[in-house]
């Protein structure tokens, strides 16, 4: 693949706003503010989603009679302030608790702009992940990395550029894109100060929050956060509508996570990143997917052959229910695997 692919597949997953398109909530409230879309998907819980053209997660707004619960911060203390903001246009109660679903740092680097008084609640694995040296973290340097990467091919892609609209679309996003690089300069991580390891039910006047470990997944502590009253599950990255990444992830045990996800009476799943969706049988295509993979990838490191080989052929086209057009897929998710094969916790 050469460079330009690379930056254009590159492009195409860090740069694109992925809103809901969902039938099961079209017909919700949607309030747009300067920052955020907001979509109201139970009565008095929003999914917030940056607007900005830029990589980000997505947070739960759940606004109670007292209080306000947000699950995970986004990205940077810019993109959490402008979330706070939002919140603030659609109720005056105060903001008591955060919730980080996982560690990383598209999930849990805006905590800062919280503020002393918001209670952080995490895995005791969130925790001692952002306690340690997060900012050593290979996902938080390997978006760092890409971020500069991209910045410097549009600037050089800029300047050699003649035709004056698409010079002028590139400048727009050579704009957006350095704003956020500046962004992570201000991230000082602060790590949740309540931790939690199987279930921590909170009551919220008449609402029941449910925090769900399910067991290890995308890392070793992913939370779900289950509204049993709305039968609403934040799934994090934990479950996706497809599969997640897999560079800090326990294939291995994902599957019965997944399975012991089933476990609650769910109606709506929102994930970390992307639309929230009703059909459950998504859980089983994913499933699968995961045993495929991981079945393939036993087979490649058995007979010796490299990461980079591995994951050039390893081919999930079967699993056309997700989308899975090309065959190949991410060496991180192969290292990582192979790392587990190998007794890496």
């Amino acid at each position: 693949m050469n460079l330009n692919k690379r930056t254009l597949k590159y492009a195409a997953t860090f740069l694109a706003t992925v809103f809901v398109t969902s039938g099961a909530v079209a017909d919700n409230e949607v309030i747009t503010t300067d920052t955020h879309r907001l979509e109201r998907v139970a009565d008095g819980v929003y999914l917030a989603q940056s607007t900005a053209r830029i990589f980000n997660s997505n947070s739960l707004i759940i606004v109670n009679e007292s209080d306000v619960l947000v699950i995970d911060s986004h990205i940077t203390p810019t993109k959490a302030r402008g979330l706070i903001a939002s919140i603030k246009q659609i109720t005056s109660n105060p903001i008591t608790t955060l919730i980080n679903s996982h560690f990383h740092y598209d999930h849990a680097h805006g905590n800062q702009a919280f503020g002393p008084d918001v209670q952080i609640i995490g895995h005791e694995y969130t925790r001692m992940k952002m306690a340690g040296k997060p900012l050593e973290e290979g996902t938080f340097m390997g978006g760092k990395a890409r971020n500069l990467a991209y910045l410097k091919r549009l600037q050089e892609e800029f300047e050699t550029t003649e035709d004056a609209e698409r010079r002028a679309e590139i400048g727009a996003q050579a704009k957006v894109l350095a704003a956020h690089v500046e962004a992570w300069k201000e991230i000082d991580p602060v790590a949740p100060d309540v931790t939690m390891n199987d279930r921590l039910t909170l009551f919220r006047g008449s609402r029941e929050i449910q925090l769900h470990f399910m067991g290890r997944a995308h890392t070793g502590g992913d939370l779900v956060v289950y509204l049993p009253a709305d039968k609403l599950a934040f799934t994090g990255d934990m479950m996706l509508e497809g599969p997640s990444w897999l560079g800090d992830g326990y294939v291995d045990e994902w599957v019965q996570t997944l399975e012991n996800l089933k476990g609650l009476d769910i109606d709506l799943m929102v994930p970390g990143h992307g639309s929230p969706f009703t059909d459950r049988n998504r859980i089983d295509y994913v499933q699968a997917y995961y045993t495929d993979l991981w079945d393939q990838v036993a087979k490649m490191h058995k007979e010796g052959v490299s990461v980079e080989d591995a994951a050039k052929a390893v081919d999930m086209t079967g699993h056309k229910k997700l989308g899975i057009t090309r065959v190949g897929t991410d060496p991180l998710a192969v290292a990582r695997m192979y790392q587990r094969m190998e007794g890496v916790d």
